[in-house]
């Protein structure tokens, strides 16, 4: 990470071991989003250290243009090393696990599962947990579609009181789950209405690995290659 930079190229100055940076996402941009006033220090920092590889790794075409057009590092010390899941194809057993769930959580078998997930104490997963509660499902209920939100993700704050006051409102909090992989298959949709931080958002691509058609802004489909899935 490009955090380790400084003590990469102090081992790289002892040994002559050439070193590597893989990077999610241009960290600085992140952090900028998120309105942290020491943006600019990471930016010098990430870049020296970035330049001062021998190599980077990056998850998306983007974020290494962004290095190569911006941070003039040459495209040769660049590669691109996608995010990827540890399945071939979509799950065949996906009709059974969406039965399941719904039967833990009381979901009637008409309705359609609507999932978010994240760690919900990050400031970009808990703003687009407010659009959900507050914008997205007031929407829903207008137009009475059938279906519940699952939410899933460890600390939520205590003073949303684990959603209790909305579980009349068709959505239910599962708090941290140990297979979120079943979620995912559970899914109709996949919420991601982020709008803001940086990178690949990997939760979109296990998604629609697993089966879900995902809908999100835009801030939260950085990454995802448009021609691959609309």
């Amino acid at each position: 990470h490009p955090y380790m930079g400084w003590i990469a190229k102090r081992v790289k100055n002892k040994t002559g071991i050439r070193t590597i940076i893989h990077t999610h996402n241009i960290e600085y941009q992140r952090f900028r989003s998120l309105g942290k006033w020491w943006w600019p220090l990471l930016k010098m920092y990430e870049k020296r250290a970035l330049k001062k590889a021998d190599q980077s790794f990056y998850v998306t075409e983007d974020d290494r243009n962004f290095v190569v057009n911006n941070w003039n590092i040459e495209v040769k010390k660049t590669s691109i090393v996608p995010f990827g899941v540890d399945i071939s194809e979509h799950p065949a057993d996906k009709s059974n696990v969406q039965q399941m769930v719904k039967e833990k959580y009381g979901i009637g078998a008409e309705e359609k599962i609507l999932l978010f997930n994240g760690v919900l104490n990050y400031k970009p997963n808990l703003d687009a947990l407010k659009v959900i509660v507050e914008k997205i499902n007031p929407i829903l209920i207008h137009h009475q579609l059938s279906y519940k939100i699952v939410i899933c993700g460890r600390d939520l704050p205590t003073g949303l009181n684990d959603l209790q006051d909305h579980r009349s409102k068709n959505i239910i909090y599962a708090g941290f789950v140990e297979d979120i992989e079943s979620y995912f298959k559970a899914a109709d949709i996949f919420l991601n209405p982020v709008l803001s931080g940086g990178g690949i958002k990997t939760k979109i691509v296990e998604a629609i690995a697993y089966g879900a058609t995902v809908i999100s802004t835009a801030t939260g489909a950085k990454g995802i290659d448009i021609r691959a899935c609309g």
